[in-house]
């Protein structure tokens, strides 16, 4: 990605309920840089797999995209998507970015679409990221991946994004690596970010600003309880690692978020189950395994407490 007089061209494949921010994250520091600089830095369009323009996960439609058939000689090839690429199969956007990698193309993903990327041998031998949501789904069907928990990652001719947000950081490292930190960072304050976040900064929140507490022993507990989804921690356990005693924990628990640990676990676990109904192709029996019920009719019946509906009602859903 080294500078040129050209301009660079980049093109963006959407998978049919893409999310609308991570592509606005992509397109807008591009549009930035090339207004501050008063030139064409950076040339995108947006390529159309079908008849019709693509849909984003909220009803919007990208204008002006050009046909698959008429693409030619981008530098860079991001494909970007919401849950919507776990079960994405397009034989055409496969053979077509197989042909533009050989040409040279740098090939990329954001958001769930390096799980397609990876699922169809696009990133074998690369080290990548994806957006936390789907990294148990990924590690399950693609068991090798080199997987990492960034923002981004930059592997020789490829690169993963984990959406949200962390284009614009991506982006702006392509600047900066190409025309200069101060330009990456007058993009960056354009758009108010002007705390530029390296690749390899975290995805989520801290666990102790997701639940609230700084209670060290509660802390350990949980980490523990997130460790360990698919073979859950029995009490006297969680109890050992944290230094305490089964009761003493409990009475930590109730104090510092309000439930026990049997039924915070439960939950923890309850949750990943979730993910995985809207976001994999899994089937209940195997999430039910993935997440520690001793069966499909216990997880039926707990997953139905916590949310009101039968896990064969939460598939799929659309995302937001």
């Amino acid at each position: 990605m080294a500078n040129s007089q050209d301009s660079f061209r980049i093109g963006i494949v959407p998978l049919e309920g893409f999310a609308l921010m991570s592509y606005a994250a992509i397109v807008e520091p591009l549009r930035a840089a090339n207004t501050l600089k008063g030139t064409t830095l950076y040339d995108v369009k947006t390529v159309q797999l079908g008849p019709h323009p693509t849909q984003s996960s909220g009803g919007d439609l990208i204008p002006n995209q050009i046909a698959i058939r008429d693409t030619k000689g981008f530098d860079l090839v991001l494909v970007t998507a919401a849950g919507n690429a776990l079960d994405y199969d397009n034989p055409t956007l496969a053979a077509w970015l197989r042909r533009v990698a050989r040409m040279g193309t740098l090939i990329g993903g954001v958001s769930a679409a390096p799980l397609y990327l990876a699922r169809n041998g696009f990133l074998n031998g690369r080290r990548m990221t994806i957006h936390w949501e789907h990294s148990d789904y990924l590690q399950e069907i693609v068991p090798d991946a080199l997987l990492e928990h960034s923002l981004y990652v930059i592997d020789r001719d490829r690169l993963t994004c984990g959406g949200g947000t962390a284009p614009i950081d991506l982006m702006l490292a392509i600047i900066s690596n190409q025309h200069g930190q101060k330009l990456a960072q007058l993009v960056g304050d354009w758009f108010l970010h002007t705390a530029i976040r390296p690749s390899a900064g975290p995805q989520r929140a801290s666990l102790a600003k997701r639940h609230n507490t700084t209670n060290t022993r509660v802390l350990s507990a949980i980490e523990a309880m997130e460790s360990h989804v698919a073979n859950p921690l029995q009490l006297l356990a969680l109890a050992k690692i944290t230094g305490t005693s089964p009761r003493q924990l409990t009475r930590l628990f109730l104090a510092h978020v309000e439930m026990t640990p049997i039924t915070f676990g439960r939950k923890i676990r309850l949750k990943k189950a979730h993910n995985l109904l809207q976001t994999s192709s899994l089937s209940i029996s195997d999430i039910a395994l993935m997440t520690g019920f001793s069966s499909p009719a216990h997880f039926s019946t707990s997953y139905s407490a916590e949310y009101g509906v039968a896990p064969s009602q939460s598939r799929n859903k659309p995302k937001t």
